[in-house]
């Protein structure tokens, strides 16, 4: 018997690098949809992280009629009210936003508000069998704002996401230690047991 395959419902490269590092003790074969040459538009339209990644991943698992995971993540600052939230791939307000784009706009709304910005990254995984049975494993990672990005690694809001306790950013830390620590690894080990339990590892 072959080794039990996984689709990762995400065509980001950074967060697939995360995904298979953090995953690579599971003896499973992790795919993407471009190894699949599977191109799908779907909407992200739910009210919630969960909802988004169980739209992505049920999506993602009929085409491929294999086991689907898919995560959906966001920066929630508390001085906004948890914006930019569910909305943080789609903060700025141009069209074709870069990172760097919705980082600026972060910080415009940020100006003349009390500091320290404090903050959250959450992530909902979601896994979807192709037999309809679902599995959610959530996390999150503490940190606050700030104004001068700091590092080169990651992506979206990382260089200006400070974990206090290490006196860096995101965008500072290796992969390494990025997985020990970040919102989407913190969700992705807490989804283990649902992985293994749906691909009977």
């Amino acid at each position: 018997m072959g080794m039990k395959e996984l689709l990762l419902g995400t065509n980001n490269r950074g967060k697939v690098e995360e995904m298979e590092d953090i995953l690579k003790n599971l003896d499973i074969h992790l795919l993407t949809p471009a190894m699949l040459n599977l191109n799908l538009e779907i909407p992200e339209d739910g009210e919630t992280y969960e909802e988004n990644a169980a739209i992505k991943a049920t999506a993602f698992s009929y085409a491929s009629r294999l086991p689907c995971l898919a995560d959906d993540s966001g920066l929630e600052v508390v001085v906004l009210g948890g914006l930019p939230g569910l909305h943080s791939h789609r903060f700025a307000p141009q069209a074709g936003a870069s990172d760097a784009d919705r980082r600026a706009y972060l910080l415009e709304q940020l100006q003349g508000k009390p500091r320290p910005w404090t903050a959250h990254f959450r992530a909902t995984i979601v896994i979807v069998h192709p037999d309809g049975r679902k599995r959610t494993a959530r996390g999150a990672c503490a940190g606050e704002i700030i104004l001068e990005e700091r590092g080169v690694n990651g992506f979206g809001y990382d260089p200006i996401f400070l974990i206090p306790s290490l006196g860096r950013t995101m965008a500072e830390l290796d992969m390494e230690e990025k997985n020990k620590i970040s919102h989407r690894a913190n969700a992705l080990r807490n989804a283990e047991s649902a992985i293994r339990e749906l691909l009977e590892l």
